[in-house]
Formats: structure tokens, C-alpha cells, sequence
């Protein structure tokens, strides 16, 4: 069984990050590992929050798995809350990458032409050459425009040589695969772009565009893409189910009354994974 270690923050309350990612995971057969990087009362929509960083804790974490021989398949990184986070786990991929370990990084960051709250725009310098050491990345628009130091614009304003364009260049810094989320294709459908540079094939995922905000999505569809490349797809094909999945998600979201703010309701559609494998 393949072993995947993600990093990323944890929610009392709240379905994204470490809670998204560690049941997707686990549906589509990867044995999943974790370092909690902060702990959350609930996530930051919430009108109030504690948050307890665990930053200084990767170290002491690190140097247990290397005591005891545990080694990885893939390194999967999300949210992260400060440059010096960036920095302690960019460390950590150095020790941790060995022969046939992929490191995927979602540079979760900024959406909406924005930056998250509490994040500094120097933040941005520190991400690019965290994304360098990357297999695959997974910017959705925003942070894709970032990343390329590119003025950000309404998705609809992104003609498809200029997405294509932005794909070639980010696989330029480092990633042979790219992702960029968040598409428009027109008014009624959205989604993903994805290069594989080892293949030279840049693919599209469509689905239908849903109005309204849907937190986690983004969480959930990195952990698609990861759990279904480990299980041997291409990254086009994991693309497509990444997607796919994001989409029930919502569906299933939309059906229910308080239409689940903190988090599409993942949880019905998980047995649906295990046809993804």
C-alpha cells in the first residue's frame, strides 16, 4: 500500500484541510500520514477562531520518522500559515525525498484575486521557490497569477492560449506537472487545466459552474489528484476525477437546506472514490 504524508493545518470544526484530505485519501486505498501544522478551533470563516501553531513541532516530528526508518510515496502539502512554515517544511522535503517519492504542492494562498487573510504579500516570494521543488502543482487562478507575478483578472477574461501560456511557464520554475483550478469554460461549465511535461499533453476537465462559495473544494480536489496518481493515473486522469468529484460534492451540497457553509458534504460521496481506482 502506497504512503502518502500530508502537511497541512486541522479543524476542530470546519471541512477543509487535514479533515477533507485524510478520508479522500484513505477512500481511494492510500495509507495516509499526517503532521498537523496548525490546530484550529474551527476554520477561519468563522466569525471567531483559536489557532494553535505547530510549527516548531516538524522537527522533533521529522526526526522521529527518521529514527524509525518511515519513509514516503508522496509528500503532499496544503494551507500553510507563514513564511517560516514554508521554510521548516521545505526542510523537510529535503530529507524525506528519496527515489519514486512525489511531492505535490497546493499553494493554497490566495483565491478570488486576493490573498487570504493574515497572509503578507511577501509571502508570495517565499512560495515561488517552495513550488520549484514540487512534482506537480496546484494553483487555482489566483494563485497561478501570483506565482507568475501576472495582474490577476475575471476568469472569464483568460483566453485559452494565455491559460496554456501560464502553464508552460510555471512548468518552467521546477513542476513537470501543473494544475490550474478555477476555470471558466464559457458560462456554463468550469474547471481544470492540467500539463503533463514528461508526455508534452496539456488536457481539460470540465463540469458544470456552480453558482456560490463552496469551502474545501480545493482541499478535496488536491487530495483526488494526489490519491488517484499514486494508485499509477496519469495526471490528466486524475485531473478528470478530481474534478468529477468536486462536482458530486456540490450536488450534494446544494440538496441539503443550510447548503453546509463550513464544508460541501463530502462524506456521502466517498464510496464513489473506489470506483476511481
Amino acid at each position: 500500500m502506497k504512503r502518502v504524508i500530508t502537511l497541512q493545518d486541522i479543524s476542530c470544526v470546519g471541512k477543509c484541510s487535514l479533515t477533507a484530505a485524510i478520508p479522500v485519501l484513505s477512500c481511494l486505498g492510500i495509507e495516509t500520514a499526517v503532521i498537523p501544522t496548525a490546530l484550529l478551533s474551527t476554520h477561519t470563516a468563522f466569525d471567531s477562531f483559536v489557532s494553535v501553531d505547530l510549527s516548531k513541532e516538524i522537527d522533533s516530528i521529522s526526526e522521529q520518522f527518521l529514527k524509525n526508518n518511515i519513509r514516503f510515496d508522496a509528500i503532499y502539502t496544503g494551507y500553510l500559515g507563514s513564511y517560516e512554515q514554508i521554510n521548516e517544511i521545505s526542510g523537510f522535503i529535503d530529507i524525506f525525498r528519496k527515489e519514486d517519492c512525489i511531492v505535490v504542492i497546493d499553494p493554497a494562498m490566495a483565491d478570488d484575486g486576493e490573498l487570504y487573510a493574515g497572509l503578507s504579500k511577501d509571502f508570495v516570494d517565499h512560495m515561488r521557490p517552495f513550488t520549484s521543488k514540487a512534482d506537480v502543482i496546484m494553483p487555482n487562478l489566483t494563485e497561478a497569477c501570483l506565482l507568475l507575478g501576472m495582474e490577476y483578472k475575471e476568469p472569464s477574461l483568460f483566453p485559452e492560449e494565455e491559460i496554456r501560456q501560464m502553464l508552460y511557464r510555471l512548468a518552467d520554475t521546477g513542476p513537470e506537472g501543473v494544475v490550474i483550478t478555477g476555470i471558466h469554460f464559457g458560462e456554463a461549465e468550469m474547471g481544470a487545466v492540467a500539463y503533463d511535461k514528461k508526455r508534452d499533453i496539456v488536457s481539460e476537465a470540465r463540469s458544470i459552474r456552480h453558482h456560490g462559495r463552496f469551502l474545501g473544494t480545493g482541499d478535496i480536489f488536491s487530495s483526488v489528484v494526489t490519491g488517484c496518481m499514486l494508485a499509477g493515473q496519469s495526471l490528466a486522469g486524475a485531473t478528470e476525477h478530481a474534478v468529477h468529484f468536486v462536482n458530486r460534492c456540490i450536488e450534494e451540497t446544494e440538496k441539503a437546506d443550510d447548503k453546509r457553509w463550513y464544508g460541501v458534504n463530502f462524506e456521502s460521496c466517498l464510496g464513489e472514490l473506489t470506483g476511481y481506482i
